[in-house]
């Protein structure tokens, strides 16, 4: 089994089983900020930033940033590896990275002034089949004192679609709870294994029902299947329409005024850091998962929002969704 390499950055105030996030396929993020994407053109940047990315790296780091004890563990390859792991010694989070022979991914997002974001994303590394088993057994073992085991993002090459939902049939235990963020036929097979919480965008939504969804109303039906399959929470990203929680304490939607948009990238991370921030269940979790999803939208690349980032005023929590209320089709 390849072995594992553990960095500790500053800790966390937080008492309490950390927050662990499994991020199979990180990225380091490079930002570059235009004023115009033309197609074929020659461009100037405004400003260019690098961030350590990922869906599991975005959610590690708005928690810690928050005060939670967080782990992040990542597959790490040669110079982009290095660099992602030395980025996030900067950070409150705890780094956990499993070695591996090729390069970790390196994402470009162009970002014009309006908000509008293009992203180039690599597929990122090939693992073997024992750096697989180690990233999962490293994963199995960490959950193992957790409080959450939250599995996110794409899937590199070598790792079989039912990563994340064999990481919960595998870590499942009394005392944790387990969040899947994922898409396509990783999120199929996730939520046949059951996990206490998923996070779905719109279009992910619409995708594993196999209808469009036009309407908050679409979303509740959608949300309240996949609780009738077993799925302990269902929380939707909706973009600028705030989001949609589904759980056992009910059915929630909140949202906020129009926001000015600079970058959309990492807001449904966001979203499910606030929602974990918060306790991971509820209308009051719901509430700050919006207020972090629009603070991100408001920062550059994947800054990632902290708690002064935070304007939990602006979320209108709807008494009973509107079930006519209607979705752009956006997604975060």
């Amino acid at each position: 089994m390849t072995p594992s390499s553990v960095s500790s950055s500053a800790s966390s105030s937080a008492n309490g089983a950390p927050i662990v996030t499994v991020t199979p396929n990180p990225s380091l993020d490079r930002t570059i900020e235009l004023p115009e994407l033309v197609r074929g053109g020659v461009h100037r940047a405004t400003s260019v930033r690098i961030d350590p990315g990922g869906k599991g790296v975005n959610v590690a780091r708005a928690l810690a940033a928050a005060g939670h004890r967080t782990i992040a563990l990542l597959p790490s390859g040669l110079t982009p590896g290095n660099r992602l792991a030395e980025l996030l010694e900067t950070t409150a989070v705890t780094t956990v990275t499993v070695p591996i022979a090729d390069a970790t991914r390196t994402n470009i997002t162009l970002v014009e002034p309006d908000g509008v974001t293009t992203k180039i994303n690599e597929r990122g590394p090939s693992l073997s089949a024992a750096e697989a088993e180690a990233l999962m057994h490293r994963a199995v073992t960490l959950g193992a004192g957790a409080s959450w085991l939250v599995s996110c993002g794409s899937l590199p090459a070598g790792v079989g679609d039912d990563f994340h939902a064999e990481l919960v049939r595998r870590a499942r235990r009394p005392g944790l709870k387990i969040a899947v963020d994922t898409s396509d036929a990783p999120l199929h097979a996730a939520v046949a294994a059951h996990p206490d919480l998923i996070k779905p965008n719109h279009e992910e939504l619409a995708e594993l029902v196999g209808r469009p969804l036009g309407s908050l109303g679409d979303v509740l039906l959608a949300a309240r299947e996949l609780r009738a399959r077993g799925i302990g929470s269902v929380l939707v990203s909706l973009g600028a329409g705030g989001a949609l929680l589904v759980d056992r304490s009910g059915e929630h939607h909140a949202r906020t005024p129009p926001i000015t948009v600079r970058s959309t990238v990492g807001a449904g991370d966001s979203t499910l850091a606030g929602f974990l921030a918060a306790g991971g269940e509820g209308p009051d979790a719901l509430r700050l998962a919006v207020a972090y999803g629009a603070a991100a939208c408001r920062l550059p690349g994947t800054a990632g929002p902290g708690p002064h980032d935070i304007h939990l005023d602006d979320v209108v929590l709807e008494p009973t969704p509107d079930v006519t209320f209607a979705l752009t089709g956006d997604a975060a």
